[in-house]
């Protein structure tokens, strides 16, 4: 049997953290398997363009109250 990760859409919240330094999360990259990354505006800038080149969606929260979803 095969489990695929399906990652949540919810906004994210000032209890998400960064997996990278544990900062609050700012962007949400979701992997083309299914599984998710967050990442705090540092991290997600350093990020991007290893993030875009494997084709992940990513939802950004950094610049507005609403996530916004960036096409990759």
């Amino acid at each position: 049997m095969t489990t695929t990760l399906t990652p949540s859409d919810t906004e994210l919240t000032a209890a998400d953290r960064c997996d990278r330094c544990s900062a609050q999360a700012l962007v949400r990259a979701i992997m083309p398997g299914g599984g998710d990354l967050m990442f705090c505006g540092h991290h997600a800038k350093q990020y991007d363009a290893s993030l875009r080149k494997v084709g992940v969606r990513i939802i950004d929260a950094s610049t507005d109250a609403q996530a916004t979803d960036r096409a990759h």
